[in-house]
């Protein structure tokens, strides 16, 4: 074999055939890629410079309308310029970009991709061109969208069906048992006798347990007096309780909206609740801050923390998850063994429904 190449015509053929398999692979892989994903290429300027049919299937825009033009055509106005900063600044800098982005069709419809943007680099390694291979997950994320909303009304049915048992305990059983206890007390100025003060004692031990339940399920300092308060109010009770001093540092003046007031205090509530039972410290750290138009609340510990790779998602985790993602808010978790823990939560100083987006 290696004989017969070395002859020109011989070695010319070998080359011209190895060309056209590669040119027929290249072909095939061109067509797996259109069937099946949107694909659009542009220069290093972002203007495109070619579609496939499954881009102008979608976008509904003709390859004619397309051609030329940047991708500002499609822009849906849903995501922030800073996120289009860091997509840019990440292909600009010759990495791979993967996201999910919202744009508008033609018609003014709105359609969800998921997208990978590869950047093709010159020999001085800086992009001349960007591939972008997307797929369509609109469905995905309307049912996404629907889940959520589900897990939104469900944490607003659970708070109102707390705050109804709370009143309830309170301001029945809890006033019954009061009334009880001033029966108690004028017996006792008329009769002395041993079970008497031990029926007192018992009515004043299940009073203070009833108002203990009740401020568990829904303290009443929170919708009356507000957020801010109502941390105080916990907090102090869970010093004396558990013996774990915690600093509060706030800054906010103002009320919030009932369901982010209510969020941000179950997450501290939750938080904390995790410190007292894993982080094996002493003291704790609640930070709240209102910066432009977000809440940012931070609760931190120097304790045991833990490889949050290897921890399953908890029901605590979860739940703080989906509350913080209930009112358009993100949670963020920073944790390692021996390091202590860090959670983050970020939410809209007003609720705006970002967090749900019905237009998909």
């Amino acid at each position: 074999m290696d004989k017969e190449l070395k002859h020109p015509s011989n070695e010319l053929a070998y080359l011209k055939l190895e060309l056209n398999k590669s040119m027929q692979e290249l072909m095939d892989t061109k067509f797996a890629l259109d069937e099946s994903s949107i694909v659009a290429i542009t220069d290093s300027k972002g203007i495109i410079t070619y579609i496939n049919d499954q881009f102008c299937r979608i976008s509904k825009y003709s390859k004619e309308e397309l051609l030329g033009q940047d991708h500002h055509i499609l822009n849906s106005g849903y995501h922030s310029k800073e996120f289009f900063r860091e997509m840019w600044r990440t292909i600009g800098s010759g990495e791979v970009w993967k996201g999910e982005i919202r744009n508008r069709a033609k018609d003014g419809s709105y359609y969800w991709v998921d997208t990978t943007i590869v950047p093709f680099l010159d020999d001085k390694g800086k992009p001349y061109q960007y591939l972008a291979i997307r797929f369509e997950i609109t469905e995905r994320k309307r049912v996404e969208q629907e889940l959520q909303s589900m897990m939104t009304t469900i944490i607003d049915v659970q708070e109102e069906e707390r705050k109804r048992l709370s009143r309830n305990l309170h301001d029945g059983i809890g006033q019954n048992l009061y009334s009880h206890l001033i029966t108690i007390n004028r017996l006792m100025t008329e009769v002395d006798h041993p079970l008497i003060q031990q029926m007192q004692k018992e009515a004043t031990e299940l009073i203070e347990e009833i108002r203990e339940i009740s401020w568990e399920l829904r303290p009443s300092v929170l919708d009356d007096l507000g957020l801010v308060p109502a941390i105080r109010s916990f907090l102090s009770r869970y010093s004396e309780n558990y013996n774990i001093d915690v600093y509060f540092d706030c800054v906010l003046n103002q009320r919030l909206d009932i369901g982010i007031e209510l969020t941000i205090y179950r997450i501290i509530q939750e938080a904390l609740t995790n410190v007292r039972k894993y982080a094996e410290v002493s003291e704790a750290t609640v930070t709240v801050r209102k910066i432009d138009d977000i809440i940012r609340v931070m609760i931190e510990d120097q304790g045991c923390g833990f490889d949050l790779s290897e921890q399953t998602h908890g029901v605590g985790l979860f739940s703080m998850d989906e509350r913080a993602r209930s009112v358009g808010g993100e949670l963020t978790v920073s944790t390692s063994p021996g390091k202590g823990t860090k959670i983050i939560l970020e939410v809209p100083a007003s609720v705006t429904g970002k967090g749900i987006n019905r237009d998909t």
